[in-house]
């Protein structure tokens, strides 16, 4: 079986394209062939900056023949429609086949094709890809249609097997097919014949080129650690870097240059994120004093001086870079020893949303919302109130506005000559997170207010305006969101009615949306003073409404009645979110599903404490069997209910119990009720779970003995309001219905 290879070669592909065109060609190529009946082993996609490589191993010489049965018109059908099908089939109509069917006879034609050479397939599937190639952007040159990223110079095309190598021929655009590639632009110019794979990957190393990425990437972080580790120093690792840099070269050189002295004292992370955007510089840091003192750079070729002239203009330009981020630095330094006022106040200019005002309008709200979230995570709230208003402030800094990446550190940086404390400037770093679901969680109580606060304001928000994730589609990041809300929560195990919360802030939003000046500010007042007098944990906002009666305008008297449903819209949303997070943690989906249908389904962490603690009573054979037993119970209660018209909730009585084993299932309910109602109210899931696990014997023992519906009617109402009774004290624990199986 011969093997394949393909490289199309050009001018130098854009790094971040590389990975996915590689990809792409593969599967193009190898989609065409086993769609054409050709076969393979397997195939490996290779990038460098100016080449695509495909190999494919294992490829049947020819496509195997086949033979294909159509169904045509009925036997008897006009001519017309008869020849339509023949032209179709490429058959005439001494080829047609008559077969009776349910509904007449049918004319079949079997259609056989003879297999065709690899090379003919090749040429005709590697053609439609380059033609049909999806790159992001692309162009076109010279007096051709052809569009690719950059202009295309040759396309290496050969089957090669034990009696050689033999070329694909075809041409696009008058790009003709051949055997031969180029080696390193500077250091290797000129074409290479090769033979196959093998052969091609060790002339092009000969001629200083490095075909695999990986390999490329690895021999640069080596030697860069080498490097540092030569000088006691440390590379700040970057693999997003690392992997653009590995597709910047195809013969790496690593080198490293010096930090002038004035740009040293800098934030590290502001020289390695101005070294990252600008230059694709690796940072070195010293490992005692964690200053970036040194970088690294990996130039493309091989020099008589070594490097030398290369390094020399590379640190021109760095510095002509790092004067400007200094000048940055120097300039927000002295706005925030100024108090950072201006910064505060220019953000009233900045539209966060449309619909939603500005960035000052959203630190408003947010700092309400952290106002009132403080008492709940032993935060003060006063200060909590104030990281909230510092956390964005850096928005406005010349530093942010030239690296966005930074928002939030800066903050942090500032915050001190600001005047603000240690847990201020922490808050303004934290507050974005978590960011993702491996991202470290705030635990500092004002963080984690701010945080939430920022989280719950952008949620409720574009739920407000009804401007929720759709799909696959969710460009505010929503779902982020409200996953980090929930790591918040979870990871600090607060507890925290997210309804009232939701409430709380929507109001704030359709107080902002629908009302004006003196009466928006006198609306938003009150509101912040009745949650301060009565807490937004206590009286449910509805009370808060219903104080704003004298005062409401027409918008907001209509928001009574809408609030409830966006609010538990809301809350489905953050439910579908926990699923999601807990699935992975291993809790089945219906156990979550048995726990979301008790009350108090808004405090997050009761409802994982009592879901972990249900995925483990039902993990042991009780709870298995248990849960059958409640089935069985409710099912026939069920029955029963609908045959009588009546709700069989009454409480059963001993005096009628007539067998042992009904009289010992009265015993243990009687216990059971006495061991899980403190539990519940003292949210020991696991304690009432084993009460609920010592009623598996009775309730098995009940069953087999005694015969639900009796002819004595007195005797078999009191068994159904038994059934009740343990679907009233099951049910208790956990909507147990749910649970599948």
């Amino acid at each position: 079986m011969p093997d394949l290879l393909i490289e199309l070669f050009s001018e130098e592909i854009p790094a971040r394209m590389q990975t996915r065109a590689a990809e792409d060609l593969k599967k193009l190529v190898t989609d065409g062939l086993v769609e054409a009946g050709l076969t393979y082993a397997g195939a490996a996609a290779l990038s460098t900056p100016r080449r695509l490589t495909l190999a494919v191993e294992g490829l049947l010489a020819q496509s195997p023949d086949t033979c294909e049965e159509r169904k045509g018109p009925k036997v008897g059908a006009p001519d017309k429609a008869i020849e339509g099908f023949l032209r179709g089939a490429g058959v005439t109509r001494d080829q047609l086949e008559e077969r009776e069917t349910p509904k007449g006879a049918v004319y079949y034609a079997a259609i056989e094709k003879k297999g065709r050479p690899a090379a003919e397939i090749i040429a005709e599937v590697l053609e439609n890809a380059i033609r049909n190639f999806p790159w992001p952007k692309s162009m076109r040159w010279g007096s051709g249609s052809l569009r690719w990223v950059r202009p295309l110079h040759s396309i290496l095309c050969i089957l090669s097997d034990e009696a050689g190598a033999t070329v694909v021929p075809l041409d696009v655009d008058g790009i003709a097919s051949g055997d031969t590639t180029e080696g390193h632009r500077f250091m290797a110019p000129g074409r290479i014949a090769v033979t196959g794979f093998a052969d091609y990957e060790a002339k092009l190393k000969a001629a200083k080129v490095i075909l695999s990425p990986a390999e490329r990437a690895d021999h640069i972080w080596a030697d860069a650690q080498s490097a540092a580790f030569a000088q006691g120093l440390e590379i700040v690792e970057d693999k997003g870097l690392l992997a653009e840099v590995a597709g910047l070269v195809e013969w790496p050189v690593v080198l490293m240059g010096d930090i002038a002295e004035d740009f040293i004292h800098l934030p590290p992370e502001v020289l390695q994120t101005s070294m990252k955007e600008h230059q694709k510089f690796f940072s070195v840091k010293n490992p005692k004093t964690d200053r970036i003192e040194k970088f690294i750079t990996v130039a493309n070729r091989e020099t008589a001086d070594h490097g030398a002239t290369i390094l020399a203009g590379n640190q021109k330009v760095l510095f002509a870079r790092l004067a400007d981020a200094k000048f940055f630095w120097e300039n927000d330094i002295r706005v925030a020893e100024a108090g950072g006022q201006p910064w505060l106040d220019s953000l009233g200019n900045v539209t966060f949303h449309n619909k939603l005002g500005t960035q000052a309008d959203r630190i408003d709200r947010i700092a309400a919302m952290a106002r009132a979230l403080a008492p709940s995570v032993n935060a003060d709230a006063k200060l909590t109130e104030k990281a909230a208003r510092w956390a964005k402030a850096d928005l406005s800094s010349e530093m942010v506005y030239e690296f966005p990446e930074l928002q939030g550190l800066m903050g942090k940086y500032y915050a001190a000559p600001a005047g603000y404390s240690a847990e201020v400037a922490d808050a303004a770093l934290e507050h974005y997170s978590p960011l993702g679901p491996s991202d470290d969680v705030p635990s500092a109580p004002v963080s984690v207010a701010v945080a939430m606060a920022d989280k719950l304001d952008t949620l409720t928000g574009f739920w407000a305006i009804d401007e929720k994730p759709t799909g696959s589609k969710d460009p505010f990041a929503l779902r982020r969101a409200a996953l980090g809300v929930i790591r918040l929560v979870l990871d600090n195990n607060l507890r925290v009615e997210l309804d009232k919360l939701f409430d709380a802030q929507l109001l704030r939003h359709e107080i902002a949306l629908n009302e004006d000046g003196e009466s928006r500010a006198a609306l938003l007042r009150d509101l912040d003073n009745e949650i301060a007098d009565h807490g937004v944990f206590g009286a449910a906002i509805r009370t808060v409404l219903d104080h704003f009666d004298g005062d409401l305008s027409k918008h907001l008297a209509e928001v009574k009645d809408s609030l409830p449903d966006v609010s538990s819209d809301l809350l489905s949303f953050f439910h579908d979110r926990l699923k999601v997070y807990l699935r992975d943690k291993g809790i089945r989906h219906d156990v979550i599903d048995a726990c979301l249908a008790m009350p108090g389904n808004d405090d997050l962490t009761l409802l994982v404490k009592r879901a972990e603690a249900l995925a483990t009573f039902l993990s042991t054979e009780d709870g298995e069997n248990l849960i059958q037993g409640v089935k069985r119970a409710s099912n026939i209660l069920a029955q029963a209910e609908d045959k009588d018209g009546v709700e069989y909730s009454y409480g059963a009585d001993v005096k009628f119990a007539e067998d042992d084993s009904e009289k010992a299932l009265f015993t243990a309910l009687d216990a059971a009720e006495a061991a899980i109602t403190p539990a519940m109210e003292g949210e020991d899931f696991a304690a009432a779970m084993t009460a609920m696990a010592a009623l598996r014997a009775p309730i098995d023992a009940f069953f087999e003995a005694v015969q639900i519906n009796a002819d004595n009617q007195v005797i078999r109402r009191n068994r159904l309001n038994l059934l009740s009774r343990i679907r009233m004290i099951c049910g208790g624990v956990a909507d147990l219905s749910r649970i599948e199986g």
